[in-house]
């Protein structure tokens, strides 16, 4: 056998292996760990059997779902690709197209609720590129195959799947249809099921809380997990900072939430400007940028976007992409 002979026969070993390993199957509903999950949605929810029974054989375990979710973790990229990956040219071209189509919502949702148009805005593009980019999967496929099928995070799918379901008989969802993450995050917000249930609000006014096909009802539902979680109307979220002196002992890049004050980051030698009082929560960052350490002092409202993604680099791209966004909006008519 010749050595092209033997390299194409292994090549097409290795094909047909990848393609039985890619294949999804059908959720077997005669599995224990099946049939205790529907008996519990009968008994805790009032669920119908036939319904759930139904339900579940529509469900596909992905394999595709697993590979995702099974990587090694990404290492951390440095601040200034990160940044770099939201603050394109044409996402905020986006964003402002986005903002101008729904000005008087956002400005009308900062008056009700206090939370900033700027970071509404913000995290809609960082988190879906302001819908473009919502996800592919079924959610029953997602949240069945990692409440299954992944034995290390089983417990939490588990308890998304079940807030899903209670969802779905509230809203209305479509089972069958509805679209989101591998993860099982849905709409414009990327609310996992729980949040979806907790923080979602009807915007519209038609009695639904509709986060695939209504902007009124993400602006009001992205304001509102904001709110519920501690936002402090009229507050900064971040600023530039600097030295004025070598820095002193102690004065460290914080954790996610402030864990200092104003006067204590400016008393170890971090210049920065803010109408918050000395005694208010602040954070001192270091992130890597273009040409070095780029410093900035966080407070409160900060910690509070990092309960949507607990990521510094996260809530500053919030912060920054909605920032340049407004920068470039033309005068209000």
């Amino acid at each position: 056998m010749s050595g092209a002979t033997q390299l194409l026969r292994s090549l097409a070993c290795g094909l047909a292996l990848l393609a039985v390993a890619c294949s999804s199957a059908a959720l077997d509903v005669e599995r224990e760990d099946v049939k205790k999950f529907m008996q519990d949605m009968q008994r805790e929810h009032g669920f119908d059997g036939a319904w759930l029974k139904d339900v579940m054989t529509q469900a596909e375990s992905q394999p595709r779902i697993l590979e995702l979710m099974s990587r090694p973790a990404e290492q951390v990229k440095p601040w200034h690709e990160y940044r770099d990956h939201f603050l394109t040219d044409e996402r905020i071209a986006a964003g402002l197209v986005f903002w101008l189509t729904h000005r008087e919502r956002l400005a009308a949702t900062e008056q009700r609720t206090g939370v900033a148009q700027h970071v509404i805005v913000g995290i809609i593009g960082v988190e879906s590129y302001f819908g473009r980019i919502t996800g592919r999967f079924r959610v029953i496929d997602a949240l069945a195959t990692l409440a299954f099928d992944y034995p290390p995070r089983s417990k939490y799918f588990l308890g998304e799947f079940e807030q899903f379901l209670m969802l779905a008989r509230e809203e209305q969802v479509d089972i069958g249809t509805a679209l989101g993450s591998y993860a099982g995050a849905m709409g414009s917000p990327q609310f996992m099921p729980r949040s979806y249930r907790a923080y979602a609000v009807d915007g519209d006014g038609d009695s639904r809380r509709d986060l695939w096909g209504s902007w009124d009802d993400v602006i009001a539902s992205v304001a509102n997990y904001l709110v519920e979680n501690g936002w402090h109307a009229g507050e900064p979220v971040v600023t530039p900072a600097s030295l004025w002196f070598p820095r002193a002992e102690g004065l460290a890049a914080g954790s996610l939430r402030p864990d200092s004050t104003v006067k204590a980051l400016r008393d170890r030698g971090l210049s920065f400007d803010t109408s918050l009082k000395d005694s208010a929560p602040a954070l001192f960052i270091e992130v890597a940028g273009d040409d070095g350490p780029e410093l900035r002092a966080g407070f409160h409202n900060l910690g509070v976007i990092t309960r949507y993604n607990s990521s510094i680099l996260y809530a500053l791209a919030v912060h920054d992409l909605g920032s340049r966004i407004q920068s470039l909006l033309p005068a209000a008519p």
